[in-house]
């Protein structure tokens, strides 16, 4: 079922927008005049992702840089390597994994995006 999620003009072209839909955190992305929709926090250490870049098709994360694809939600790579003598934890310890991001279909109507959070 397709929820009313946001105008279609409060997303810039390559811009992302988050929203809460009957309780999932998303991120609605634009690329190429197209809109989707991914999980808002990081698959690695949940960082939201709406405040990270979008370069084209790639989303990457504001917290330890890993990237994904919003088209698919696939990780495309894992955080970068820890700096030294950081006082944040090992981005590439075990326990923070770095995983896909959830994504949702999208589609547009009458200026409105609406997202199928079923």
């Amino acid at each position: 079922m397709f929820i009313k999620a946001a105008e279609e003009k409060d997303i810039a072209p390559g811009g992302t927008k988050a929203v809460t839909l009957d309780g999932h955190e998303i991120v609605l992305c634009s690329y190429a005049g197209v809109l989707y929709a991914v999980e808002r926090a990081c698959g690695h250490a949940k960082a939201r992702m709406e405040r990270g870049a979008l370069t084209g098709w790639i989303l990457t994360c504001p917290l330890h840089y890993a990237q994904f694809d919003i088209r698919t939600g696939e990780a495309l790579c894992g955080p970068a390597p820890k700096a030294p003598a950081s006082k944040h934890p090992d981005p590439h310890a075990p326990a923070l994994a770095t995983r896909g991001l959830k994504t949702w279909p999208v589609k547009t109507e009458a200026g409105f995006v609406l997202v199928d959070i079923a």
